[in-house]
């Protein structure tokens, strides 16, 4: 949530600055643990984006530490005297809202979504039914179930399809199912147990072609889309975070009409989960101009090829500027 010593401004190209007091920097945040890596498959990635930032803060004056809560116990930060929390975690833990509980808890300020919210995004199922309920497009799906019948998911949802756990990041435990029903085990229910070694619950959706694009959230407004072409379309772990062939346009090429349209639903879908802070939401843009959401991240990737300090640059906000923000943001609750 925005504090009042934060500016908004958008002018020409959406150019953003965010300002604080004129307090120092230690002052004001105090001892800071940025918190990173942590027990999820997405460790490795929080550990990338997690030293981005602590660099980015320390560079900008403010006594910051790294902590890592798969290695430490989280109730230590009061102990150490930490006086604020930014969240580079991604993943179960640290992003469905359990440390985001314990923060709570402990009165520490922290950085991203509530509890609540937390835990309903990272939750791909019941972000769904929350969309859907408030009017948010999003694709077709159904949840699947071990020996279902999957020529009736075929017949409903067509082909290609996408299987994927429920409670998962970074495309981990994904599919997609381009072949058709054969008589012995089928390419879906393959695809249904890769994604059950994930999670209880998997999700088999719709596949949409069109143009991948990608909006991000910062101090309750949309920044500038960004437009994802990755190789074969296949934008997988592997493309996301460690191609070079993954090519990404921001601005995003669309018309000035339908910029706006995507951005001001992006940001009505965020706030319906509950989110504030920040965070990034994924859509499809079809051809005939429509488009869906596919979901929500409460605590985006930080790297060197990660989107909202993509999105942020464009809107004239440099990376350490980003971080300062997000960090001024910080709330209890």
């Amino acid at each position: 949530m925005p504090t009042s010593g934060m500016k908004r401004q958008f002018t020409g190209k959406s150019s953003l600055t965010l300002e604080g007091s004129a307090t120092s920097v230690e002052q004001e945040f105090g001892k800071v643990a940025v918190l990173m890596g942590g027990p999820s498959s997405e460790r490795e990635i929080s550990f990338l984006s997690g030293n981005a930032v602590l660099a980015a803060l320390r560079g900008r004056g403010v006594d910051a530490h790294a902590f890592d809560p798969a290695e430490r116990s989280v109730f230590e930060l009061k102990v150490a005297g930490f006086d604020r929390a930014f969240i580079a975690l991604h993943g179960r833990f640290g992003e469905d809202g359990t440390v985001q509980g314990a923060l709570e808890a402990l009165r520490i300020p922290y950085t991203g979504s509530g509890v609540m919210a937390s835990a309903l995004a990272m939750d791909k199922w019941r972000t769904k039914l929350v969309w859907l309920a408030s009017g948010i497009p999003t694709p077709r799906y159904r949840v699947a179930t071990a020996g279902m019948d999957w020529k009736s998911v075929v017949a409903e949802l067509g082909l290609p399809i996408i299987v994927k756990p429920v409670r998962e990041g970074s495309t981990i435990g994904i599919t997609k199912v381009t072949a058709a029903l054969r008589d012995a085990v089928t390419p879906l229910e393959i695809a249904y147990h890769e994604a059950a070694l994930h999670d209880d619950l998997v999700l088999i959706e719709e596949f949409i072609a069109g143009t991948e694009l990608t909006a991000s959230i910062l101090a309750d407004a949309a920044l500038p889309l960004i437009r994802i072409e990755a190789p074969q379309g296949n934008y997988d772990y592997h493309n996301k975070y460690f191609s070079d062939e993954t090519r990404y346009f921001c601005p995003a090429g669309l018309s000035d009409a339908k910029e706006q349209e995507i951005r001001a639903a992006a940001l009505a879908a965020f706030r319906i989960i509950g989110c504030a802070g920040w965070g990034r939401l994924d859509l499809i843009l079809r051809d005939d101009g429509t488009f869906a959401f596919l979901e929500v991240n409460t605590s985006p990737g930080m790297t060197g090829h990660s989107l909202v300090p993509m999105a942020a640059r464009e809107a004239g906000l440099a990376f350490a500027d980003l971080c300062i923000g997000i960090l001024r943001s910080a709330h209890v609750g």
